[in-house]
């Protein structure tokens, strides 16, 4: 019905002239939601006119006010019968999402699987290899570490390293592989290199035997090919990148190499590699640059190979090591 035909309907209905039919037009329009704000119009409408009604006997007005009074009874019952069922229903809706949300979250729980975290270690003299669950492998050089997840998710393969370590990693496109140290992160999609981040020492290093690799430094960036090396001094902060076609990794095979490296990291490396203790003479200076390559030698030819090409002396007693230079 129009506004007009039921503003006239509810006049006719608070004089108590309505029919049958009236009645039956009055059960539909309570069970329709959307005539609430006619309702509420209508009511409005009604108590205006009322105030401009002219001037009426006692009774009349008694009887007006209480016509009033039923209508606005009949409106509010209407009214909280509306509302109840509208909270009633957000209720329910709540409930729903709740219960939606709790089968999620325990369906999540309960059919993925959790990821752990996984360990693998070397002590001195000893290497490992490690098989990745994403199909990489590692081989760990001597006091290293490395730390994987049994799986790997989301948008990198991520894994940490102390120490040293060759790559062979497994090529997915979609997800880069990421090696990360206290010194820098090293980033690739497939390939083959190796990574030295000894905590311990002056110097760190990334070498590429094939494809691509991204160093990413505290303050730089650098990206290396195939037969590139980049060398790192974590105590001046200096870096060089240079070409290098000799063999990555010479360490698998019981090799050592030394590239203008430090004499103290040279020591940390014989530590590692023979299981020996070697310490410095007290008083002098040791700043030496060792450079020279080794194969399957023993500690003590390597140490007169030192001491050959540096001035260095050395004095080995069992798996002790003094390193001294003479006046």
């Amino acid at each position: 019905m129009e506004k007009g035909k039921n503003s006239l309907f509810w006049h006719r209905y608070i004089d108590d002239l309505y029919t049958v039919e009236d009645v039956r037009k009055l059960q539909e329009m309570g069970r329709d939601a959307l005539n609430g704000d006619l309702l509420d119009d209508l009511a409005q409408e009604v108590w205006e006119e009322a105030g401009q009604m002219p001037s009426c006997t006692g009774v009349e007005r008694e009887r007006y006010k209480e016509e009033a009074r039923q209508l606005l009874r009949r409106i509010n019952s209407k009214k909280k019968v509306r509302y109840h069922r509208l909270a009633m229903s957000w209720v329910g809706i709540a409930v729903m999402v709740c219960l939606i949300w709790g089968v999620v979250s325990y369906w999540h729980s309960t059919m993925k699987p959790e990821v752990t975290w996984q360990v693998a270690a070397t002590s001195c003299g000893e290497q490992k290899e490690v098989n990745l669950p994403d199909g990489t492998l590692l081989i760990l050089n001597a006091c290293s570490q490395v730390r994987y997840p049994n799986r790997f998710t989301g948008e990198k393969r991520s894994i940490t390293l102390e120490g040293e370590a060759y790559f062979q990693v497994a090529h997915h496109k979609e997800q880069p592989f990421v090696v990360a140290t206290k010194a820098f992160d090293v980033q690739v999609l497939g390939t083959c290199f190796n990574v030295r981040a000894y905590s311990s020492d002056e110097t760190v290093s990334v070498d590429v035997e094939s494809g691509k690799v991204q160093v990413n430094m505290p303050e730089a960036m650098m990206r290396l090919n195939a037969n590139e090396q980049i060398l790192i001094n974590k105590l001046s902060g200096e870096y060089s990148k240079q070409h290098d076609e000799r063999d990555v990794a010479v360490w698998r095979n019981g090799g050592l190499r030394f590239d203008a490296t430090p004499i103290r990291d040279v020591a940390k490396v014989l530590e590692r590699r023979y299981n020996c203790r070697i310490t410095f003479a007290d008083g002098q200076q040791f700043d030496n640059l060792i450079s020279g390559e080794h194969d399957n030698q023993s500690l003590e030819a390597v140490l007169q190979s030192i001491e050959y090409t540096s001035g260095i002396h050395y004095r080995l007693t069992g798996n002790l090591v003094l390193l001294y230079k003479k006046g």
